[in-house]
């Protein structure tokens, strides 16, 4: 095993895993109709547009932290609906913005000075009066987290609704 020969080895790991979590996830999307998207397959609320829908609020929330650093809170943040998908919605604009947004946080994160850098967390509603600094590489690890958890999720509602399932499909070719 070699070590690493700069900092910035590390940034690109963490970018690579949390991309390839983000395809991981993507699969689950691949050949379901926009009314598959919607619907509830298991006994969760949760349907496969929701959780896309809810990991790109994530991702414009955490990229909006990571340029910022202010506190500030971003647009959506303590948006209940992020986890429905809307009516009239389809999959492709689900996983287009989707795409987009996860893009946006790669870039923040490829323009800090460093993952020791500290972004100052927006004020939650539970606990107003605490401030929390995270550094980038800190929330990388939690993008990480977040989106291989809901990754899972996703492939249980995907073999709930067709049988179809993450591992089945690793090897189609496309998308």
């Amino acid at each position: 095993m070699t070590q690493h020969s700069s900092v910035n080895d590390d940034r690109t790991d963490l970018l690579r895993a949390l991309q390839e979590q983000r395809e991981t996830f993507l699969i689950t999307l691949r050949g379901i109709t926009d009314a598959q998207a919607a619907h509830r397959s298991t006994a969760s609320e949760l349907t496969l547009g929701g959780l896309v829908r809810h990991l790109t609020s994530g991702e414009r929330v955490w990229a909006h932290i990571l340029t910022t650093g202010d506190g500030s809170t971003p647009e959506g943040m303590w948006d209940m609906d992020q986890y429905r998908m809307p009516e009239g919605a389809a999959v492709a604009d689900l996983v287009a913005a989707y795409r987009a947004a996860a893009k946006a946080t790669d870039e923040a994160v490829m323009a800090l000075p460093s993952l020791e850098t500290t972004a100052r967390l927006p004020e939650a509603p539970w606990a107003p009066d605490e401030v929390h600094h995270w550094s980038g590489h800190r929330i990388l690890l939690h993008l990480l987290r977040e989106t291989a958890q809901h990754a899972g999720h996703a492939d249980i509602l995907r073999e709930s609704l067709d049988g179809a399932n993450t591992t089945a499909q690793l090897g189609t070719p496309g998308d």
